[in-house]
């Protein structure tokens, strides 16, 4: 089995929407420094009808154009940016299983863009003449799907879509997304402290009583309470 390259083209909401990539994607970077001008200009005149004098405010004066900014090239990159390529390899007999735990996440609340915060763990089962994907290439593509709008549930889906497709021949793949959602405790109740816990997960890992299960939970000190996903 040789070495494969995957380009990651999954999507799994309608183009344009906050967690899905926009239209025209992938964007050039003339086309991204063009999207700030008139994100920045859309963002000033949101601040005039909010009653902030940003112009004459020296601390605020250049702030339409860092939201805009931020925006396009860090907190929701991931709908402008197309990723780089994805190489598998034979596992070379090697049929276990393969855990990556507490992967960084940062990413945005689509309702009231406000950020998550939190991490990402992911484990799969090798299966015959199957195959291993790098390992900060998880790192990527938590990355890709994270950097943009996100719902929890589907950004966890997102990234089992992604597992699943490249480690080919896989007897399971899961995903488990520990956050926690500025939405929930700068606003509205106002709960610091809470985090919410996704998980998706297919072949092996749906079954309760499975080893490899079992030892993924194990690792990450994680009480499922004996429900099945």
């Amino acid at each position: 089995m040789n070495n494969k390259t995957f380009k990651l083209d999954l999507e799994v909401v309608k183009t344009g929407y906050a967690n899905g990539v926009a239209p025209g994607f992938p964007f050039t970077e003339k086309e991204k420094w063009s999207m700030v001008d008139e994100a920045a200009e859309a963002y000033g005149k949101f601040l005039d009808a909010l009653g902030c004098d940003w112009r004459n405010d020296p601390n605020s004066s250049d702030t339409p154009r860092r939201v805009a900014k931020a925006y396009v090239f860090d907190l929701w990159k991931g709908r402008y940016d197309s990723m780089s390529d994805i190489t598998s390899f034979p596992s070379d007999g090697y049929d276990g299983i393969v855990i990556e735990r507490n992967i960084p996440l940062i990413s945005m609340c689509s309702h009231h863009h406000q950020t998550i915060g939190g991490v990402v763990h992911i484990g799969y089962v090798v299966g015959e003449n199957g195959s291993v994907i790098g390992l900060s290439k998880l790192n990527r593509i938590v990355e890709h799907f994270g950097r943009r709008g996100a719902i929890q549930e589907q950004l966890t889906s997102a990234i089992h879509q992604a597992v699943d497709k490249i480690c080919e021949n896989n007897k399971g793949v899961i995903v488990t997304v520990v956050a926690t959602h500025s939405c929930v405790s700068c606003r509205g109740v106002k709960h610091q402290g809470a985090s919410m816990v996704t998980t998706k997960a297919s072949g092996v890992f749906l079954q309760n009583e499975n080893q490899a299960r079992k030892e993924f939970f194990d690792s990450l000190k994680i009480n499922n309470g004996g429900h099945q996903i």
